[in-house]
């Protein structure tokens, strides 16, 4: 009896230690278990950055530049002047092409008005012919009475067949001249005006790109590449405008992640600056092609030595309104997509 007694204190520490021991390994699977079951429906890739929209700012001419307005970082808002260039040769220019335009409508009010004195040559000719027969018809009839000679009548025959070649000539004149002029056609809507007009247009809308404003509200960045008496090219770049409130954010999943990822399913963005400040957001759009698709280079893979790559595809997540961090571009992130 006092023997059982003594062994039932090392016979519980035994069991203790035993069921110690298989305690940990069974927490350790559940623990598994339990991870397994929560990451189930979810897929995360910490291939992830945070991207905004940016508009290049050029000019539509080339000239020098007079002044810059704006500041690195500086915010602006739609409409705001950005650049000033010289903008002397453009006026000059339009003053030609108002010169031009003016001209052009002085001559064809010139043109105009010769046809006028064209169609009095007309009927100053048809009136001559209209005589030079009647002559004609005259002289026939003395010389057939006896009282004129053939001379006299060949004389009148030469008149009517000069009469008649002067008329020719005066209706030759007068269609060439209402040809060049447009008689039926009003002074500004002749050709010569409209080149001369679309001249003028051009030139004042050259003037008016010598004013380079910002088409967006956003934050002007890059400005440090403009400065003042450099020459600034048409169609080149010289600053950036980060567009406001197009923040969003890239994240690049494998393509064995994507079976079950949908438009529209809500996601988990964990900005690697700002990592005790989650942030949430939905997918926006999944890509039509891998970033190998659309590499400078793509990839040609008809080789002997062909190795498969997993590849990865660009899926837009669009944040939720929030002003806890700012969204600055370039951000590395972590993405969570729930796709149960």
């Amino acid at each position: 009896m006092h023997a059982r007694l003594e062994k039932s204190p090392a016979t519980a520490r035994v069991w203790r230690q035993r069921a110690l021991m298989l305690s940990v390994p069974l927490l350790v699977a559940a623990v598994g278990v339990w991870m397994w079951l929560a990451a189930r429906g979810t897929v995360s890739t910490d291939n992830a950055y945070v991207r905004q929209d940016k508009v290049a700012i050029s000019s539509d001419v080339s000239s020098r530049i007079v002044d810059v307005l704006v500041t690195e970082n500086q915010p602006v808002k739609m409409g705001q002047v950005l650049i000033r260039l010289a903008d002397r040769p453009f006026q000059i220019a339009l003053a030609q092409a108002q010169a031009n335009l003016a001209s052009a409508r002085l001559q064809v009010r010139e043109r105009k008005s010769g046809t006028g004195s064209s169609a009095a040559g007309i009927a100053s000719a048809r009136a001559a012919l209209d005589f030079a027969l009647v002559e004609l018809a005259r002289q026939q009839k003395l010389f057939s009475d006896g009282f004129a000679t053939r001379a006299r009548a060949q004389q009148a025959e030469f008149a009517v067949a000069s009469a008649r070649a002067e008329l020719a000539r005066a209706t030759a004149v007068n269609a060439e001249a209402q040809a060049a002029a447009g008689e039926a056609v009003p002074v500004d809507t002749h050709p010569l005006v409209l080149a001369a007009m679309a001249a003028r247009d051009k030139a004042a809308f050259d003037l008016s790109r010598t004013i380079i404003r910002t088409p967006t509200d956003g934050i002007a960045t890059q400005t440090s590449k403009v400065l003042r008496g450099q020459v600034m090219l048409q169609g080149v770049s010289a600053l950036s405008v980060m567009v406001a409130g197009s923040s969003y954010v890239e994240a690049n999943f494998k393509e064995t992640e994507i079976e079950d990822m949908r438009v529209g399913q809500r996601a988990k963005v964990t900005l690697d600056a700002y990592p005790s400040t989650p942030l949430t957001g939905r997918v926006a759009s999944i890509g039509v092609g891998t970033g190998a698709e659309f590499s400078v280079l793509p990839a040609q893979n008809a080789t002997g030595n062909w190795v498969k790559v997993v590849q990865r595809l660009p899926v837009r997540i669009v944040l939720d309104p929030q002003d806890k961090v700012p969204l600055i571009a370039g951000l590395s992130a972590s993405v969570t997509v729930t796709t149960r």
